[in-house]
């Protein structure tokens, strides 16, 4: 659907712009990540740090809207590295409960030393006016999307 100008719905425009701005992010931020670490997993990492507690892979799968297989896969190199620790749950014998290691949460502040030339990089294109306007915008936007899956 485009407009009568011929051009693109303004909120598809902006939608257009999140994508592309998440596909170069996130290849730049991998190539930046520590010991061959993935962007999939930092995501866990940074998942636990922003929200704490424990979780479960299902919920970790949903809230990264993955293939239970797909998080399994991800929680056990994580696993193997000794970043997170997968426990039985003490309420469910046959489920398992997640969390972060201390050596998790030391690789995730190093991922984020990694990224700091490009932070820094952006900070100076970004001033701190425009990201007190784009962040509730986003943030909205995200609120909306995560409640309306």
């Amino acid at each position: 659907m485009t407009l009568e100008n011929g051009e693109d719905p303004k909120i598809f425009q902006l939608f257009n712009e999140i994508g592309i701005i998440d596909q170069l992010t996130r290849a730049r931020l991998e190539r930046s990540l520590p010991d061959g670490l993935k962007i999939s997993q930092f995501g866990v990492l940074n998942h636990f740090v922003r929200l704490g507690g424990h979780w479960s892979p299902n919920r970790l799968a949903k809230a990264f809207q993955v293939t239970k297989a797909a998080m399994t896969n991800t929680l056990q190199r994580l696993e193997h590295r000794g970043l997170i620790e997968i426990q039985p749950d003490p309420n469910d014998g046959r489920a398992k409960i997640v969390e972060i290691t201390e050596a998790g949460r030391q690789m995730r502040m190093r991922c984020l030393e990694k990224m700091s030339p490009m932070i820094k990089e952006m900070s100076d294109i970004l001033s701190g006016h425009d990201l007190d306007i784009a962040l509730p915008i986003l943030t909205n936007i995200r609120k909306y999307l995560d409640e309306n899956r």
